[in-house]
């Protein structure tokens, strides 16, 4: 089976006249560090920034917004001036512009009508919203602490605001889930993954879900590893792409990561899942020539190495077609020996039945090689 991966990163790159109205990041620093160091009275210095951070509340709320808590660790949570200065300089540079506000206001008022009318005002407020948020949470420099701010914001707004928000899509239906997996920006899927409000059984237009996208991404670090594994645990790793219908398994299969295979099999990855095509991840591996992930696939107890795909075609035919020789003999060895057949029988009708693939030297090999009966073959 052929994956194309080139599909399944088809990312709407985020539009350069797309601005924020926060302002440039030097200017609000420059002026903030000035008047942080012509204030040297710690009341005086309170009363001077209070205006930056509101300490009122939303109705109802019983929890601190991220906003009160950077104003905490201002005044009172480091003893370090210095430290003090730079949780005021992040919270200033990445707080939401006011026009960010009136949208999340209006966004607000819409959702609590739970009205279907689209007034001018709430389509103004979503363009504002799909804006600013992917500027924000769609870029590989993306800083995790930045998305934080952001979602904190539409939390305190309105726990509505926060689900819409973070699930709006763009024109070719990727969320900000999609752009930060697929950029292995994983700091910043783990604050999406907490809000516990994101989709991440969301298809976008290719028909791939963030997890789907998650199986292709590249994994630098244990701890990024657990984030996808938490992401694999909160939604369907069985489901299938709409076009194609391959799994999650499948493309971690054919893009040959090892660890991606492991962690899917441990969340309940269905191994015999068939595409439209027919194909199923042992296909993959087989024609990929992947032998470490055939032998991890094998070992699963309900692993069918004899199921055909809409050309007739079985895991083994395809790794002879394909050349690899040794894979060939593992999934002959997996399919026989596991039935109980004597090795004999199986080496010589699998080299009479494929005789064309092999030469006298290579029947040697399959003679040592089936006569070993690996364990991980099921008994």
């Amino acid at each position: 089976m052929h994956v194309n991966s080139e599909n399944a990163f088809r990312l709407e790159p985020v539009s350069s006249n797309i601005t924020s109205d926060t302002g440039t990041a030097m200017e609000k620093i420059q002026t903030n560090k000035a008047a942080i160091i012509k204030t040297n009275n710690e009341g005086s210095k309170e009363k001077k920034y209070n205006k930056h951070f509101s300490s009122k509340r939303p109705k109802g709320s019983t929890k601190s917004s991220l906003q009160e808590r950077y104003r905490d660790a201002f005044y009172l949570g480091s003893t370090g001036f210095k430290s003090k200065c730079c949780c005021f300089l992040i919270w200033c540079r990445f707080k939401l512009s006011e026009k960010m506000l009136s949208a999340c206001q209006n966004l607000k008022r819409h959702l609590s009508d739970g009205t279907d009318k689209r007034t001018k005002d709430f389509v103004n407020a979503i363009q504002t919203l799909k804006q600013e948020w992917f500027n924000i949470s769609c870029q590989k420099s993306t800083a995790p602490h930045a998305v934080d701010i952001y979602l904190s914001t539409f939390q305190d707004v309105s726990p509505m605001v926060l689900q819409y928000v973070v699930n709006m899509a763009d024109s070719n239906g990727n969320t900000a889930l999609h752009y930060c997996v697929s950029y292995s920006n994983f700091g910043v899927v783990k604050k999406l993954l907490n809000t516990d409000v994101c989709n991440v059984n969301q298809q976008n237009k290719a028909g791939y879900t963030p997890i789907m996208l998650a199986a292709l991404a590249s994994v630098t670090s244990p701890e990024h590893m657990s984030v996808v594994k938490e992401l694999f645990s909160k939604g369907d790793v069985n489901a299938k792409a709409s076009q194609a219908g391959q799994t999650a398994l499948m493309l971690a299969v054919s893009n040959g990561s090892l660890e991606m295979v492991q962690a899917l099999l441990e969340q309940g990855a269905e191994v015999n899942l068939q595409d439209d095509e027919g194909s199923t991840a042992l296909m993959c591996a087989s024609e990929h020539g992947h032998e470490e992930i055939l032998k991890l696939l094998l070992q699963q107890p309900n692993c069918d190495a004899t199921l055909t795909d809409s050309d007739e075609s079985t895991a083994l035919s395809i790794a002879l077609e394909g050349g690899h020789k040794e894979i060939a003999v593992l999934l002959y060895a997996h399919a026989n020996f596991s039935k109980g057949n004597t090795g004999v029988c199986c080496i010589f009708h699998l080299l009479l039945t494929c005789k064309k693939y092999f030469n006298s030297k290579f029947a040697l090999v399959l003679t040592d090689t089936c006569w070993s009966r690996p364990t991980y073959i099921p008994r």
